[in-house]
């Protein structure tokens, strides 16, 4: 779990992104403006920070030069390359342009919390134990045979943990855009899943859609 800063004035959009972190295993803090959210940063301790650069206050670039080398994700509706640019050079870690789905704002998160090492190294349910660094399951502390593709499903249900996610989206993650099989491939890899891990009642079916770890 990380703690989080999303400093965004839009209230509909700061609380999608709270809900949906929230949901992830975060704990968030929000920031409606650029004067809140440099006080924020001046009285606490952040793993990462989702800026939106127009801000009332002080605007995104001048709250990143008060960020304190906090990671940072900026967060706007300017798609212009100098604004990344600007961005990027100031020493924001990634940048990404609204309109946006919240699965790409996630992911983008725990790459930057991997890259700076501020994520979970393992995650545990029940009896089962994924260690992510070891790319290894257990159960009752005794390894559990998995195919790659086994391993990779279940870190992405990990990762987007009690949100739903479709069978077309996971295929896509899992198995790449070009992969030339249908939805029945995820249908059969979590089934196997739910078997070898004893995942029943934490994997959900979404009924005409797809999947949903549940915790």
């Amino acid at each position: 779990m990380a703690d989080i800063l999303i400093v965004e004035d839009e209230f509909s959009i700061n609380e999608l992104i709270r809900k949906n972190l929230n949901l992830t295993g975060h704990h968030c803090t929000q920031a409606f403006d650029g004067l809140s959210a440099v006080d924020l940063l001046e009285n606490g301790k952040f793993d990462l920070i989702v800026l939106d650069i127009m801000l009332p206050g002080l605007d995104g670039y001048q709250v990143l030069e008060r960020a304190f080398g906090t990671p940072t994700i900026f967060l706007t509706a300017k798609s212009e390359l100098s604004d990344k640019l600007k961005g990027l050079s100031m020493g924001a870690d990634d940048y990404l342009t609204k309109p946006f789905q919240m699965l790409e704002l996630t992911a983008r998160v725990e790459a930057l919390l991997r890259r700076t090492k501020k994520t979970e190294t393992e995650f545990i349910l029940g009896n089962m134990r994924c260690d992510f660094v070891r790319h290894q399951i257990f159960f009752n502390e005794t390894p559990v045979e998995c195919t790659p593709k086994e391993y990779e499903l279940l870190e992405v249900l990990i990762r987007n943990r009690n949100i739903a996610l479709s069978r077309d989206k996971l295929l896509d993650i899992v198995w790449g855009f070009d992969f030339e099989g249908g939805t029945r491939t995820v249908d059969v890899h979590i089934q196997r899943l739910r078997h070898k891990l004893h995942l029943e009642e934490y994997i959900k079916t979404v009924y005409k859609l797809g999947y949903r770890l549940e915790v």
